[in-house]
C-alpha cells in the first residue's frame, strides 16, 4: 500500500511540475525589434505610450530589442540581420533605409513602418490598400509636403525668389521629393537650388552654397540622416542668418526656426496598434498602410528674433505651436 501511495505522490509531483513548466512557457512574452536612427527620441516614447494604452508594459508583458544606426545608414543591413537572428516577433522600422534593410533581411517576420515617405514608390508594399508581403504600417507622405513648406516661406519672407533645399541623395525617396518640390516651386515662380549632403562635413559647404547663390531661405527634405544631425544644421542655419524651414518638429525642439510636417509622434503611437493586431494574429499583407491624420506647423520666435526675422501675424495665427 505504501509503495502505491508513493507512486501516486511521485506522479502527482511530476504532473504539477509539468503544469508549472507549461505555465512558464505560456507566459513567454513577445519581443519587438526596433530599427531606426533615434530609439530614445520623443517619437519612440509615443510608440511606448501607444503600447501602454493597449495594455503592454515593456519588460513585463513585452520586450523590445533596440538597434540604432545613429545616423550611419550603412549600418542598417547588419542591424536588421541582428534582429532577424534574435527571432523577434515584429520589427518596427523608421524611414525608408531601415525599411529596405529589414525587407532584405527577412520575408517572414512582420515589419511595421512607423514612418515611411513613399512605401509604394520604394517598392516596400504593393499598394497602400493591400500591402502584400510582410510589411505594413504608416506613411508620412513626405514628398507631397515640400510644396506646403514653400508656400509658408513665401508668405513669411516678402519678395522671396530663391530657396535652397538641403537634401540627402542616399534617401530612397530623394528623387520623388525633389520632383515634387520642383513642381511646386515652378507653380510659385520660385527658383530652387538643390544642395546634396552625404555626410555631416557637407553641411558647412551647403549653407555656404546657399549664401553664394543669394538664397532667401533654406528648406530641408525628409531624411533620417538629416534628423540625426539636426543640432548641427540648426546651428549653421542660425550662424548663416538664413530663415530655414525644417521637415519635422525635432529641429525646432533644438532651436530651429520653424517646421511643417506630419505629427510623427502620432504615427509612432498608431504604429503600436499594428503591433497589437499582428501579435494577435493579423497578417501584414491584409493591414492597409495608413496615411497621416495630424499635421503641425511650429514657429520658434526666439530663433526668429536671433536672425532678425518678423513673422507676419496672419501666419503666426495659423501655427499649431509657438515657442516664445
Amino acid at each position: 500500500m505504501s509503495k502505491k501511495i508513493f507512486c501516486l505522490a511521485v506522479g502527482a509531483m511530476l504532473l504539477a511540475f509539468s503544469f508549472r513548466v507549461e505555465a512558464q512557457q505560456t507566459k513567454k512574452i513577445p519581443r519587438i525589434g526596433f530599427l531606426g536612427a533615434a530609439p530614445a527620441s520623443s517619437n519612440f516614447k509615443a510608440f511606448l505610450q501607444g503600447l501602454h494604452e493597449l495594455g503592454y508594459i515593456e519588460g513585463k508583458t513585452i520586450a523590445i530589442e533596440y538597434r540604432s544606426a545613429e545616423g550611419k545608414s550603412d549600418q542598417y543591413p547588419e542591424l536588421a540581420s541582428e534582429l532577424v537572428r534574435l527571432k523577434v516577433d515584429v520589427i518596427i522600422v523608421s524611414g525608408a533605409l531601415a525599411t529596405s534593410a529589414a525587407k532584405k533581411a527577412t520575408g517572414e517576420i512582420p515589419i511595421v513602418m512607423a514612418v515611411a515617405g513613399d512605401p509604394v514608390g520604394s517598392a516596400h508594399v504593393t499598394s497602400l490598400g493591400r500591402p502584400g508581403g510582410n510589411i505594413t504600417g504608416l506613411t508620412n507622405l513626405a514628398p507631397e509636403l515640400g510644396g506646403k513648406r514653400l508656400e509658408l516661406l513665401k508668405e513669411i519672407i516678402p519678395g522671396l525668389s530663391r530657396v535652397a533645399i538641403i537634401s540627402d541623395p542616399t534617401n530612397p525617396v530623394f528623387t520623388l521629393q525633389v520632383r515634387e518640390v520642383e513642381r511646386a516651386a515652378q507653380a510659385m515662380k520660385l527658383q530652387l537650388q538643390i544642395l546634396e549632403v552625404r555626410e555631416p562635413n557637407d553641411f558647412d559647404s551647403a549653407f555656404g552654397a546657399a549664401k553664394k547663390v543669394h538664397a532667401g531661405a533654406v528648406g530641408t527634405s525628409a531624411s533620417a540622416f538629416l534628423a540625426a544631425h539636426r543640432q548641427k544644421l540648426v546651428t549653421l542655419a542660425e550662424k548663416s542668418r538664413l530663415p530655414t524651414m525644417y521637415h519635422n518638429s525635432a529641429f525646432v525642439e533644438v532651436g530651429g526656426l520653424m517646421s511643417y510636417g506630419v505629427n510623427n509622434a502620432d504615427l509612432y503611437r498608431r504604429a503600436a496598434v499594428y503591433v497589437d493586431k499582428i501579435l494577435k494574429g493579423a497578417k501584414p499583407a491584409e493591414l492597409p498602410v495608413e496615411q497621416p491624420k495630424k499635421f503641425e506647423f511650429i514657429i520658434n520666435l526666439k530663433a526668429a528674433k536671433q536672425i532678425g526675422l518678423t513673422i507676419p501675424p496672419n501666419v503666426l495665427a495659423r501655427a499649431d505651436k509657438v515657442i516664445r
